[in-house]
């Protein structure tokens, strides 16, 4: 009965160190398509609101920008073509990857039905 106690005491002595390394470098960010609002160039900025009752929030992207259409890499402007099609904006949800570290989005994905 000792040996369990003791052996558990180690086991979360050597867990800790393990547990406070652990960090967020990404975020994700899952928004409807009329809280959108796309760059109009590679370098500029992206703003959406995170809920309903939230401001716009800008970020910044860039040419590493990834945009995601259907599970597809497209350019900026094939993204914007795509998603002009799209019916029923408000049921359709945009995941937004935001680097936290590097303050930039590094992509935009959507899939449309």
């Amino acid at each position: 009965m000792k040996f369990r106690i003791i052996f558990a005491a180690i086991a979360l002595v050597l867990a800790l160190p393990a547990a406070a390394q652990i960090r967020t470098v990404a975020l994700a960010h899952e928004v409807t398509l009329t809280n959108l609002r796309l760059p109009q160039s590679e370098g500029g900025t992206i703003g959406f609101k995170p809920c309903e009752e939230c401001e716009y929030q800008t970020e910044r992207v860039s040419a590493d920008t990834r945009w995601m259409l259907n599970g597809k890499s497209v350019s900026l402007s094939d993204f914007r073509v795509g998603l002009g099609r799209a019916t029923k904006r408000d049921e359709v949800y945009v995941t937004i990857l935001q680097h936290l570290e590097e303050d930039r989005i590094t992509q935009v994905s959507v899939t449309l039905r």
